[in-house]
């Protein structure tokens, strides 16, 4: 390694972030954000990490795609079996976190999670493309294989299966809301002394306070 990791360092001159500049509601200020991010070209705006806590209380994380903001509601999918799946049953609440470093932005949210509808998660499983389809029937997420060979096989043997016919959606697959009660903006700034506003929900009232960087 040819430069100390301790020595990487950047930054951050881009734009700024005040009080009087975000709007009343932390979901209208994240879509104006998510549409900058598009428009800035970013690498997978929609990828997020997600935080959940397993029953052991050890915490995990892992990177999903956010695939919508409706109802105050942030949506993503996932098998049901896997680790992800598993945590947020049984402990039904995580957090989210975007970095667009293109903007030198980051998000984070914090909330309670239930599954969506059967009729929601019917109707994005049956937009996906059919490989993506007939891979969440192959793969027996977060379970230990002994090769790729194993889903290869899987696959194979659900492309004649699903030959002809429109694949159905796994009962294991489908997808999650997440309802934010927290949700902090953050902005790069010079010297480390970033902008931070922070919006909480108390009493159905979103109170927006500035956090010292």
């Amino acid at each position: 390694m040819n430069k100390p990791i301790a020595d990487i360092r950047k930054e951050y001159t881009l734009a700024t972030l005040e009080l009087d500049q975000v709007a009343k509601d932390p979901i209208s200020q994240f879509k104006a954000w998510f549409e900058a991010a598009i428009k800035s070209d970013v690498n997978e705006p929609n990828a997020m990490c997600l935080s959940t806590i397993n029953s052991a209380n050890r915490p995990s994380a892992r990177i999903v795609l956010l695939k919508g903001v409706e109802d105050q509601k942030f949506i993503f999918y996932t098998n049901y079996d896997s680790q992800k799946g598993k945590d947020l049953i049984n402990q039904p609440f995580a957090a989210l976190t975007f970095f667009w470093p293109e903007l030198e932005r980051q998000v984070r949210i914090e909330g309670s999670v239930q599954k969506v509808s059967s009729l929601l998660s019917d109707e994005y499983f049956n937009s996906r493309p059919k490989g993506s389809q007939l891979g969440a029937w192959a793969s027996p997420q977060s379970q230990k294989i002994n090769s790729r060979s194993v889903l290869e096989s899987n696959l194979k043997d659900l492309e004649k299966e699903y030959q002809d016919r429109q694949v159905p959606r796994p009962p294991h697959w489908g997808g999650f809301e997440l309802t934010p009660d927290r949700i902090e903006f953050w902005q790069g700034r010079a010297s480390r002394l970033h902008d931070r506003v922070v919006y909480e929900k108390k009493a159905d009232t979103w109170h927006i306070n500035r956090l010292a960087p």
